[in-house]
């Protein structure tokens, strides 16, 4: 997209707001499906760093995303990106990783979306 989706931008801005993960929404990115959840960017940056600190060999990448609010950028008038959680990339038949990643999407590179996210089922 050359401009960002208002609508979509607007969706980005009240989960920033609301500091609220429930936010479904599956958006098509350079011709990947993502879908998974919306979370506000600084609940994002604070979870990927506990993951980073955990790890024995990514710990010291942890201060990059911050650790406490006192780290945490402050917020934009306008998101310009979009945080996953618990999402994945689908391929085919699966969704990768099976357990849900964390993914930073920039809305400009949306080229569509749509409210909820996709799950595939044995049937």
């Amino acid at each position: 997209m050359t401009k960002p989706d208002d609508l979509l931008v607007d969706v980005a801005s009240m989960v920033e707001s609301e500091q609220s993960n429930q936010m479904s929404l599956t958006v098509v990115v350079n011709g990947a499906v993502i879908t998974g959840r919306l979370a506000p960017e600084a609940v994002w940056r604070e979870r990927v760093a506990e993951v980073l600190r955990d790890s024995d060999r990514l710990g010291a990448f942890s201060g990059v995303f911050g650790g406490t609010e006192a780290d945490t950028p402050p917020r934009r008038a306008v998101p310009s990106h979009l945080h996953f959680h618990v999402a994945r990339i689908l391929q085919g038949t699966l969704g990768i990783p099976e357990t849900g990643g964390m993914y930073r999407v920039a809305i400009e590179d949306v080229s569509a979306w749509t409210v909820g996210d996709f799950s595939y089922t044995d049937s």
